[in-house]
């Protein structure tokens, strides 16, 4: 059965970390649902009677009001991020897509992307390391992956208008934009050089931005840059000042300022508290800052 290591409920709908052992974990829900795996062994996901395989490189989705049932061999276990999106969260987004009632999954299987891989990876690290995660940071990388589903799946059954109609993230330049600053999060991003590359002036392009996501494009860009240290730094490979110039600070202190202001404490620290046991984080000698 399931055991609970995390839960989160917001207005994002409830997010869960579960640790699974051999057996079958029976469930229905009226909202939409995602299912990851972490770790362990890979499940069988009965979804509506349907049998599904579920490992690390695909994700499954459950359509409000259909019953799903996880399977285990016996002696297995597995580590699966559960994500219960309240549609009233959803429809703030994505109103043409996740109307209520509706059933929004054309697919209950889909081979998972590098980004969604990565968001769901920063989100079970993020959620284990709890002390240190803001309800704001959640809420964000949530969005980041239900934007991500939106625009990866369904835009195979919805044509491109329809699928947005409604949206704050229906203009292709916004969301071209946030696809160019996901794929390099840098602090040397220049924006007036990116309101140009999309093909907006820069007034413009900031007034679309906060109308879009809620927030300027530096504060996104921030979100982003964490959210890549963070996947980084619990790694337990590189050192802190590498880190510090892929994301395009100019000193490593820089960086340590902007992590602890976002974070609360510095990269260091959440390096030791985040890195797995069996990692071996490559630590200068004793002695030496933020390395």
């Amino acid at each position: 059965m399931a055991r609970p290591i995390r839960v989160f409920d917001g207005s994002f709908g409830r997010l869960q970390l579960l640790e699974t052992a051999a057996g079958e974990m029976p469930g229905s829900t009226s909202a939409p649902q995602v299912l990851i795996k972490q770790e362990g062994a890979d499940l069988d996901v009965t979804v509506d009677g349907v049998t599904l395989r579920l490992t690390r490189d695909n994700l499954l989705f459950t359509n409000p009001g259909a019953t799903s049932q996880v399977m285990l061999a016996a002696g297995g276990h597995a580590q699966l991020l559960v994500f219960q999106a309240s549609t009233g969260w959803l429809c703030g987004s994505f109103p043409a897509v996740f109307d209520a009632g509706g059933r929004p999954f054309g697919s209950s299987s889909e081979p998972i992307t590098r980004r969604i891989r990565q968001l769901a990876d920063t989100l079970a690290i993020e959620v284990l390391n709890d002390q240190f995660l803001s309800h704001e940071r959640l809420e964000f990388m949530l969005q980041e992956l239900m934007l991500s589903i939106v625009e990866n799946y369904l835009t195979r059954r919805r044509a491109g208008a329809r699928l947005w109609r409604g949206s704050p993230f229906a203009d292709t330049r916004i969301r071209r934009a946030l696809a160019l600053l996901r794929a390099h999060p840098n602090k040397e991003v220049n924006m007036d050089e990116l309101a140009s590359q999309v093909g907006l002036s820069r007034s413009r392009f900031y007034d679309l931005f906060h109308l879009s996501t809620g927030r300027s494009p530096r504060s996104y860009l921030d979100m982003l840059c964490i959210e890549s240290a963070i996947s980084k730094l619990s790694s337990g490979t590189g050192k802190i000042a590498e880190v510090s110039a892929e994301l395009g600070f100019s000193a490593q202190s820089n960086f340590t300022r902007f992590f602890q202001q976002q974070v609360g404490i510095p990269p260091s620290e959440y390096r030791r508290a985040a890195v797995k046991p069996n990692t071996d984080p490559q630590d200068e000698p004793q002695g030496s800052p933020e390395t």
